[in-house]
């Protein structure tokens, strides 16, 4: 059974904080193509770093995979 939240988006910094910290797998957008997947390692205010890739908050669209 997939959770309630599954591919909803990530849309406030506590999202992105709450993710990383639970270790909850995300997906990453750049309109309507996945362009990668994973754990939150990092955060900032204009990337987030899923395993060694760099991803441009304001550029991408971040969902929950689980």
């Amino acid at each position: 059974m997939k959770s309630r939240r599954f591919m909803q988006p990530l849309t406030s910094p506590i999202h992105f904080h709450t993710a990383m910290i639970e270790q909850t797998p995300v997906a990453v957008f750049l309109g309507q193509e996945m362009i990668g997947s994973g754990k939150i390692v990092q955060i900032t205010d204009y990337i987030v770093k899923i395993g060694n890739e760099f991803y441009v908050r304001d550029a991408c669209t971040f969902k929950y995979a689980v």
